[in-house]
């Protein structure tokens, strides 16, 4: 029988450190969830980003053909190796996550990435991902509830942002389940979801010019109650070149770039790259 967290938080006297923004599992019926939702096999490697003491470590590992482990706390480093020693199949790495390669840490095979996020590096570790076009088949992370839904947000909600854009340029994602604050070691003030990114096998759309492609959409979330036309007109473009490349992508002069689907904003980008290659701004 395993120790609790709890348990194992008191066994070993550890003091939460603030700054990290530590929040440790105890409910075991969220772990099975997150399992299930990640759809774990043993044929799988998974890395997972912030393992705490553990809780959901052991599941994976149970689940899983093997099982890495990226931890930034070094107190929390002699207690996972303690607490998971009797499992062959596990690696535990005393890493910054925001700075590992994954892709060496997978070493040429495909990989499940699994995440009980601190809050304040959630968009930082999900950009970096699939901005490195890490290897993966999905990624099953916790993370504040809003950020979830930002991720999953369509077009012309309050929600859809540069972050939606990102995520659904390269993932399908899927809530699995809403976690409350009493799901925690220490209670966050906010509720949590569970979100799984499922990797696609090529972006959904294509892209000419991916650096413009992204420059543009940060640029129209950066001004989101501005209209499309003075968006690219703070990009530096002519009123000329503007109207232009707007009814080529076939976009309504008058049109927000917040309504523009990842399909439509690859296809403005793509006008505007071949414009441009065809003449000066």
């Amino acid at each position: 029988m395993s120790n609790t967290t709890k348990q194992i938080v008191e066994k070993y006297g550890f003091r939460f450190t603030k700054s990290l923004g530590q929040n440790f599992l105890v409910d075991m019926n969220i772990v099975k969830d997150i399992i299930r939702g990640a759809e774990i096999t043993k044929e799988d490697h998974v890395i997972e980003i912030g393992p705490g003491v553990g809780t959901l470590t052991r599941g994976l590992l149970e689940a899983a053909g093997k099982v890495t482990a990226i931890e930034l706390d070094e107190k929390l480093i002699p207690i996972l190796k303690e607490e998971l020693k009797g499992y062959e199949h596990f690696t535990l790495l005393h890493e910054d996550a925001t700075k590992v390669d994954l892709g060496e840490i997978a070493d040429g095979a495909s990989i499940k990435l699994v995440a009980n996020l601190p809050y304040y590096v959630t968009t930082p570790i999900i950009t970096k991902i699939l901005n490195d076009k890490t290897d993966f088949q999905s990624l099953t992370i916790m993370i504040q509830k809003e950020v979830a839904e930002r991720m999953n947000a369509g077009p012309g909600t309050k929600d859809y942002g540069a972050l939606s854009v990102l995520v659904q340029y390269y993932c399908d994602s899927k809530i699995i389940r809403t976690v409350p604050p009493e799901s925690f070691i220490p209670r966050p003030k906010v509720d949590s979801t569970v979100i799984r990114l499922t990797k696609l096998s090529e972006p959904r759309a294509k892209v000419t010019d991916e650096a413009l492609f992204f420059k543009l959409v940060r640029q129209v979330f950066n001004m989101r109650r501005k209209t499309l036309s003075n968006n690219l007109k703070a990009m530096g473009y002519s009123r000329e070149f503007i109207e232009e490349a707007l009814e080529k992508a076939g976009i309504d002069l008058k049109a927000r770039g917040e309504t523009l689907t990842v399909e439509r904003f690859a296809h403005l980008a793509n006008t505007i790259k071949e414009m441009n290659s065809g003449e000066a701004k």
